[in-house]
């Protein structure tokens, strides 16, 4: 077995540190490491990005399924997102009934392609069918998918999220305003 002094640890880490730094740039997606223990301690000390949380998952890694380990990551995550989903429901409802917040799915989708949300709420399982002209604004809503359709509710969190917004897929019952979407804008 091969044995690992602090040093080497470190410098070895911190290459690490930088390839992730540039992978999650401009990003805020929380980082749990997944490892020995005791490599944690070295890890940190290496360790700029500001997302790093600070627990992990303990062990060997190598002997867990992806499952185990996804499941492992999001026992510890998820009070994290629950936190932040709701302080983010919480400042929408500060700002209802200002031009800072919508529930209207033509003013959503439009938003969301001119980068102005920064955060959007999704009801799960809910889909709209539709389609967005971008060069006149217009937002064409279907009863039923038509050719051509896209379901704008994912029309929207996928602009949100490209241009670097915060999308919460939740329960319907979750979206604020019992909507089935709504968004935060920027200005």
């Amino acid at each position: 077995m091969v044995k690992y002094d602090f040093d080497d640890l470190l410098r070895y880490f911190r290459p690490v540190d930088k390839g992730l730094r540039e992978l999650l740039k401009n990003q805020q997606t929380p980082l749990i490491l997944a490892g020995v223990e005791y490599l944690f301690s070295i890890y940190e000390q290496a360790n700029t990005y500001i997302n790093l949380i600070d627990e992990g998952v303990t062990g060997n890694p190598h002997r867990l399924t992806v499952e185990e380990l996804h499941s492992c990551a999001w026992q510890i995550i998820q009070p994290h997102f629950e936190q932040s989903q709701q302080a983010a429901a919480d400042y929408y409802q500060d700002l209802v009934d200002t031009e800072q917040t919508s529930n209207d799915i033509q003013e959503i989708v439009a938003a969301a392609y001119y980068q102005r949300i920064e955060t959007l709420f999704v009801g799960r399982g809910i889909q709209l069918w539709g389609s967005f002209n971008p060069e006149s604004n217009q937002v064409e809503l279907h009863s039923q998918q038509e050719i051509g359709d896209e379901d704008l509710m994912d029309f929207a969190a996928i602009y949100t999220l490209l241009n670097s917004g915060t999308v919460y897929a939740v329960s319907p019952e979750l979206v604020p305003e019992n909507t089935f979407l709504a968004a935060t804008f920027r200005y």
